[in-house]
């Protein structure tokens, strides 16, 4: 019986390792050992990066809703626990829209979050 060896897997392998580095740099997209380094390290930045975006959107959220509600007459900190003990549930995302498109509606909210202060 013949013996099978494993050149079509491990062809197939570097192959997918060097697709994966195509655009790379140099060296980092031709040869095999370089390219397997860069796509490993790669895969760890969009890893982190993932987890990175969630953060920077959440701090912008933030910032944008902390400069509408300066403008109001309050602080961040203050809007929020005024429209928590108000009963209102606005998320981050949704409090930041309404800040950038509608500023009537968010100067409402924060008339809102007064008062149940």
């Amino acid at each position: 019986m013949a013996r099978i060896k494993g050149a079509l897997m491990t062809r197939k392998r570097r192959k997918a390792t060097l697709k994966a580095a195509k655009g790379y740099w140099g060296a980092k997209s031709k040869h095999f050992k370089m390219a397997k380094q860069a796509v490993m390290k790669s895969g760890n930045y969009a890893f982190a990066g993932r987890k990175m975006k969630k953060r920077d959107f959440r701090s912008l959220w933030i910032t944008r809703i902390s400069a509408q509600a300066k403008v109001n007459g309050l602080n961040y900190s203050t809007l929020m626990h005024g429209l928590k003990k108000a009963g209102i549930d606005l998320n981050r995302k949704m409090l930041s829209e309404i800040a950038i498109s509608d500023k009537e509606a968010f100067a409402a909210l924060c008339a809102q979050a007064k008062a149940a202060l």
